[in-house]
């Protein structure tokens, strides 16, 4: 059996963020474990790519929810990265941070050294910002974050529309001052997708003391009493198992990390019994207080607007010879993200700071883009930042093979509710304004015939979704249903931490890939100063 000092379950944004960093000193060595497959294909590394995984499942786990209540009896989808790099690999790109209150909400609930100005530093260290270095970005870090290299003209009009309706601009939504629209900076490199795997895993891959092994399946953690001491994976139909002499370190997600950890008897006694499986530690929260943005998009149709995307032979046509410009200069409509444009605002004027999140795509987007639609045209989406509704992931079986059983509860709580209504009025609104109502679009009948608070509030429940942000299932925190302490090890346990986004007491305002790379830097601190002492 091969022994390593660490192992990482799990190779996707916190995963690579670890092994990069971790296998720093030569003389450790580092194991990465990875479901997926490597990150070769050109669909991930072209940015506009992401159209076609949605559609192919391609590096994708495409879970499903439980049957939500909030949401008429609708399973949610819950697309997550099955491949080197996880989500950083398949999603849109966007780099935010959140606001500055949700760190130093984490600090005040207990969780020391998680406050604004303790991550600070670990989101500069981890960015290469093309704008250069200042007192909030970073330069010389393996994430390249810039400005989009060809953007679509029509970014800037929804901006200018979001003007119109009274927002103030925001150049920089990671800067002093979240509140506004804007462009977003994107994670790309020469027009390429700067995924953490590309970003930390590639450089390092050579590494004598770094194993990387991609399509295996964890199916536990390995425990000798209170002490993780290895892990056993599926590779080929046969069952493996390595040695960790110092730690094990589970990267699997928010949706997929308690469910490795009940998997290895880890989590709610009672239930783990159930299946059989052997309880070596009840920690009642492992699953808990699961959470994600409840999101709703409107679509308009403008089928005039041909440098819009769209499904049409003056589209085809376009995206032909796109290609060919990715191909020769990396530049070009196949550098788009699609969420080109975005910004964060208030449902109401006494709101402190943003509750609401927009992002205008250049696309019609109906069902996650699963769903073909032709023509041209664009949609918006509004999510709620800060949820107060809690779910739970749980088993459906101790065979590890089996999807975990993911219930976001979305929308249970009736102030959820109430803020997207106005959210989605408030959208509403912006894309009426002269800036993009001038372009003669037509909204689609699905919206457009909710009009009324009730209506609005029907439609929500019939089209909104997640916006792929799922967190706090291994909560940080020192109460009795929290799962990990403030250096992200396992209450009760020994050489076992959890390092990604299930971490999170509460989510952040905004994208959540650029947090949880962040929780892996300052992760990789911590494991670090733990082997020193």
């Amino acid at each position: 059996m091969q022994s390593f000092d660490y192992l990482i379950i799990g190779g996707g944004s916190a995963g690579c963020v670890l092994a990069a960093r971790l296998s720093e000193d030569p003389t450790v060595s580092v194991a990465l474990l990875e479901a997926g497959a490597p990150d070769t294909s050109v669909l991930i590394h072209c940015p506009a790519g992401l159209a076609v995984l949605a559609k192919n499942g391609q590096a994708n786990w495409a879970f499903e929810t439980a049957p939500q209540a909030g949401l008429n009896g609708r399973r949610g989808y819950q697309p997550r990265g099955k491949v080197l790099g996880g989500s950083s690999s398949v999603n849109a790109m966007v780099y935010i941070r959140g606001h500055r209150s949700d760190y130093d909400h984490w600090a005040a609930e207990g969780n020391a050294g998680w406050g604004y100005d303790d991550v600070l530093p670990y989101f500069k260290r981890a960015e290469h910002n093309e704008r250069g270095a200042d007192a909030w970005h970073g330069s010389g870090g393996p994430l390249n974050v810039m400005d989009l290299r060809s953007p679509n003209r029509f970014g800037p009009v929804f901006v200018d529309a979001a003007r119109q309706a009274g927002h103030a601009a925001n150049p920089d939504f990671n800067a002093a001052e979240q509140e506004g629209v804007g462009l977003y900076q994107v994670t790309h490199r020469n027009g390429e997708r700067c995924s953490a795997a590309k970003a930390y895993l590639a450089p390092v891959r050579s590494r004598p003391n770094l194993t990387v092994v991609t399509d295996v399946r964890v199916s536990r953690v390995v425990c000798d009493g209170a002490r993780a001491t290895g892990v056993e994976f599926l590779q080929a139909g046969g069952k493996q198992r390595f040695a960790a002499r110092r730690e094990v370190l589970v990267c699997a997600g928010a949706l997929q990390s308690p469910q490795v950890l009940m998997l290895s008897g880890i989590g709610p006694g009672e239930d783990l019994q159930r299946l059989g499986i052997e309880v070596v530690r009840d920690l009642p929260g492992v699953g808990r207080h699961l959470h994600d943005h409840p999101d709703v998009v409107q679509v308009v149709d403008a089928p005039h607007l041909k440098d819009l995307f769209g499904l049409s032979f003056a589209g085809i046509a376009r995206v032909v010879q796109g290609i060919f410009e990715w191909r020769r200069a990396r530049s070009g409509m196949l550098t788009t993200n699609f969420a080109e444009a975005g910004g964060f605002i208030k449902s109401s004027p006494g709101e402190a700071i943003p509750d609401l999140q927009l992002h205008f795509v250049i696309a019609k987007l109906v069902d996650h883009g699963r769903k073909t639609v032709f023509g041209h045209g664009y949609s918006c989406h509004v999510c709620l930042l800060r949820p107060k509704s809690r779910g739970r992931v749980s088993l459906v079986s101790a065979d590890p093979t089996a999807a975990p059983r993911i219930d976001p509860n979305f929308l249970a709580e009736r102030d959820d509710v109430d803020r997207l209504v106005r959210g989605f009025k408030l959208m509403r609104t912006i894309l009426s304004q002269r800036a993009l109502a001038g372009h003669a679009g037509r909204e689609l009948e699905a919206s457009a015939k909710a009009q009324t608070d009730e209506q609005i509030e029907a439609f929500i429940r019939n089209y909104g979704d997640t916006i792929y942000h799922p967190v706090g299932s291994c909560r940080m925190g020192g109460g009795p249903l929290d799962v990990v302490d403030a250096q992200l090890r396992v209450h009760g346990m020994q050489g076992l931490r959890v390092v990604d986004a299930s971490i999170m007491p509460r989510i952040v305002g905004g994208n959540t890939n650029a947090p949880t790379i962040m929780i892996a830097e300052k992760a990789s601190d911590l494991v670090k100063a733990a082997a020193r002492a």
